[in-house]
């Protein structure tokens, strides 16, 4: 069973996800931070590691139902939890960790 605030979101947000990232080379919109892409060899790196260098997809409206584009921006972890910290937004406290 989905949570409360996963269904918020539309069944294909892993496409929509996706395409963000690709659409910035994986990279951190706010800081510039080259992220995990898919097939990188993450062995030697912790599971820390991991968590920071992982790219997400952020609504800047804070509104998970509204995908537009203009709307979807990819931020490392770091910064996503800076956005949620600073302005209460549909994340819930711990939801975003970086450990």
């Amino acid at each position: 069973m989905l949570r409360k605030s996963q269904q918020r979101y539309p069944q294909n947000w892993s496409d929509i996800a996706l395409l963000v990232k690709q659409s910035v080379d994986w990279r951190c919109s706010k800081c510039g931070l080259q992220c995990i892409r898919p097939g990188d060899d993450t062995s030697k790196l912790s599971r820390s590691q991991r968590m920071a260098l992982t790219l997400t997809v952020h609504h800047s409206n804070f509104v998970p139902e509204d995908n537009r584009r203009s709307n979807l921006c990819a931020l490392c972890t770091a910064c996503h939890l800076s956005f949620h910290t600073r302005r209460r937004g549909n994340v819930s406290p711990g939801q975003l960790s970086l450990f």
